[in-house]
């Protein structure tokens, strides 16, 4: 191989006797391999190592790059061909011969394309987020992608904010466990093992906060704030072995994420040991300019190396600057060392200097049947259902025909959802082929869209979907978003359904047939009047490449509904931000207060009450955090608590009877939440320690159990140190958020 031509016999040697005195020791073979790279290696060489670019259809221009070594990694190159070749200048022509990492936004999968992230954390499965995430890991591994942007735990409590379709939804314990979840399932039981892939938690952080839900925009997050609620799944991901990180684009405080050594060094390098590599957003590094927090693209390189970001994506102001900066002073060559290093530590781990290239075989990994068959499982699994009011669903035999109307119903493209790159159409099965195969010829399926697409205010076709409904048994309206309405740069200040569909649903509701609603989108939208208008509402957060065949399978019962609402659903945007876990105020609304319609004319300024709430929303979203229905139904008892009065070294376990009263097998998702009643800062009203997804047969019973270490109440307490606040505690055992009996409990020192 090229590096071992090039090394010096006595770094050669130092390797030699790292590895034959303590073969064992990994971690101590690679760090001396690094070294006597770094030893080899010119300022030029150190700096391209830092650069990534963007793929460019002139090989012969990035072949040049390469040669010279002023290239570590490339994005959006996923032909294997094309990556061998690249791969091969690198690694054969150039001096070093140190191979590239070539890396792709892969989301919610490569090919097989699994629900948006916030529909796979509707599942509160985190093994289904798991095999979600080898899959898109074999599948992009076989075109040679070894590196993906994901994944995004960034905690998101606004809709508004197109990004929220990225996330895994407003909670930081849920963020947290999915993240993990996710993680394990790109990076697989070893990094250098061919299929896995190096992920890369973003964005480090608090961009989920963008004031006005607008992406790119500021964030005020004090640092309490910052520690309780937006660094912890963070932190998760450092310890559970995440490869990269990722520097997010806003500023906090003032400061941009790219130039914020706090975070990128002494939280996450000095705290959490972290020693991978991080990589700048897409040119965030130059957007410090923009920002006002540096003048020129000197102080721009200067900063952001200083602050920790080890590799810039496409801005191309380190090789540029650092050179004239290090003769400055300004950086030291030290600081550029210890990012080579971090760089070259993941290209070792990942094997990539012993097995570069990737054989052209990617047909025979694509769509493989067990990879449709999860995406299925995942897509069951994250659908919602809201509402079944008389029990319209599932769907039985006595149901001729169906009416299978809305711009969604066959639109194999929108279904996939934000940030597909790779995934292709041809493969979606919709809702409408999925019924039209599972139904066969037994029942009668009248398609009739009404509008051809989400965003269509044409509304001719409406009249012919009503004619179709009136036709039929049940009406089936598949209505929602497209996939380029949520996602980056995709915000909006109104959530209501676009184009005509709200104008579509009245119509069909007026029919007077059962009308079964269901909504594929990127985030929760403002349904209140299109879910008063149907008897049941079916939320499936873009589901996918085989969302049809779950889709058709929940609607006739093959499987049951178990997804919860990874966020609250506001009545109205007004609303917003809406979340469960918001600190306890002052004056909390009683719930019995004057609302809007009932104010009595010439009412005096105090008679509401002057408590915490809207006075035309009332006090509650349109659906709570966690919240989703089955086919049947759940009872909760017997909640037991293993001791009432704990101290800090202790675990509590909770535990409580399910039984399933219905007529059908469903699962649940078992929810504990806990409250600090009383501490030194304020506390949240409720906050998601647990969950379990167990699921009964009808009639049966089972004792469902947590163990809840005392550690997991700590928090950062008003002299910003993480602990236990001994005092008095409550904890929920419940289907959602704003559901269960209270039960109290002490911690005591």
């Amino acid at each position: 191989m090229k590096i071992a031509q090039i090394l010096s016999a006595s770094a050669l040697c130092l390797s030699l006797v790292a590895c034959s005195q303590a073969p064992e020791n990994k971690d101590a073979v690679i760090e001396n391999k690094i070294n006597a790279l770094l030893n080899q290696m010119t300022l030029e060489e150190k700096l391209g190592q830092m650069n990534q670019i963007s793929a460019s259809a002139n090989i012969e221009e990035m072949t040049v790059l390469i040669k010279k070594g002023e290239i570590g990694s490339i994005l959006n190159e996923v032909e294997p061909r094309r990556i061998n070749a690249l791969q091969r200048v690198a690694m054969e022509e150039s001096r070093l011969g140190i191979p590239l990492l070539f890396a792709r936004d892969v989301i919610h999968g490569f090919k097989t394309i699994f629900p948006i992230p916030l529909g796979q954390a509707a599942t509160f499965n985190p093994q289904v987020v798991k095999d979600g995430a080898r899959v898109a890991a074999i599948e992009a591994s076989a075109a040679g992608i070894r590196w993906t942007f994901a994944p995004m735990i960034d905690v998101s409590r606004d809709p508004r904010w197109g990004r929220i379709a990225e996330s895994c939804g407003e909670d930081t314990y849920l963020n947290t466990v999915m993240g993990v979840a996710m993680i394990e399932g790109f990076q697989g039981d070893s990094l250098n093992s061919p299929n896995s892939i190096a992920a890369c938690p973003k964005h480090f952080v608090g961009y989920g906060a963008a004031e006005g839900g607008v992406d790119y925009n500021s964030t005020y997050i004090p640092e309490r704030r910052l520690r309780n609620v937006y660094l912890p799944p963070f932190e998760a991901a450092a310890k559970a072995g995440a490869a990269t990180f990722m520097s997010s684009f806003n500023d906090n405080d003032g400061i941009p994420a790219t130039g914020n050594s706090f975070i990128l060094r002494d939280v996450l390098r000095g705290e959490w040991g972290f020693d991978g590599f991080v990589v700048s957003d897409w040119a965030s590094t130059g957007e410090m300019l923009a920002h006002g927090f540096a003048a020129d693209t000197k102080e721009v390189a200067m900063k952001a190396v200083n602050a920790g970001v080890d590799m810039e994506m496409v801005a191309y102001t380190y090789f540029k600057e650092l050179p004239g900066l290090v003769k400055e002073g300004k950086v030291k060559e030290e600081t550029i060392d210890e990012a080579v290093r971090d760089i070259l530590r993941i290209k070792f781990r990942l094997g990539l200097f012993d097995n570069p290239y990737v054989e052209d075989n990617t047909a025979k990994m694509f769509y493989a049947p067990s990879h449709l068959e999860a995406a299925k499982q995942a897509a069951v699994e994250s659908a919602i259902l809201l509402k079944n009011q008389g029990e319209v669903l599932p769907l039985d035999a006595s149901v001729k025909s169906v009416a299978v109307v809305g711009p969604m119903a066959d639109a194999p493209y929108e279904q996939l959802g934000t940030w597909v790159f790779d995934g292709e159409k041809s493969h979606t099965v919709t809702p409408l082929a999925a019924i039209r195969d599972l139904v066969g010829n037994k029942v009668q399926v009248i398609y009739e869209p009404g509008l051809a697409y989400s965003r269509d205010k044409n509304k001719a076709g409406i009249a012919k979907a009503v004619a179709a409904a009136s036709r039929a048994d049940v009406v089936l309206a598949f209505v929602g978003e497209e996939a380029i309405l949520s996602g980056e740069a995709h915000c909006l200040a109104d959530l209501n359904l676009q184009g005509a569909q709200c104008e579509l649903i009245a119509a069909l509701a007026k029919t007077g047939k059962p009308l079964v609603t269901v909504v594929m989108a990127g985030r929760p939208l403002t349904i209140a009047n299109e879910a008063e208008l149907s008897d049941a509402v079916l939320y499936s957060f873009h589901p996918g490449t085989m969302g049809g065949p779950a889709l058709a399978d929940l609607l006739w019962g093959k499987a049951v509904p178990s997804g919860k609402t990874p966020v609250t659903f506001p009545k109205m945007v007004g609303q917003i931000p809406i979340y469960y876990a918001h600190n306890s105020t002052g004056r909390p609304a009683k719930h019995n207060e004057v609302l809007l319609n009932d104010i009595p004319l010439e009412a005096g300024q105090t008679s509401l009450g002057c408590t915490s709430y809207y006075l035309d929303a009332g006090f509650y979203p349109l659906y709570p955090f966690g919240y989703g229905l089955s086919y049947t139904t759940f009872k909760y008892s017997n909640v037991e608590l293993s001791a009432k009065e704990l101290k800090v070294g202790d675990v509590l376990t909770v535990t409580c009877d399910l039984e399933n009263t219905g007529k059908r097998p469903g699962t649940e998702v078992v929810q504990l939440y806990v409250q600090d009643k009383v501490g030194s800062v304020t506390r949240p009203v409720k906050e998601l320690k647990r969950f379990a997804r167990i699921s009964l047969k009808p009639g049966e019973k089972k004792k469902v159990s947590f163990d809840l270490p005392i550690s997991d109440l700590a928090f950062w307490n008003i002299d910003m140190k993480k602990v236990v606040e001994p005092g008095d505690f409550s904890l929920w055992v419940a289907p959602d958020s704003q559901s269960g009996e209270e039960t109290p409990f002490k911690v005591v020192r």
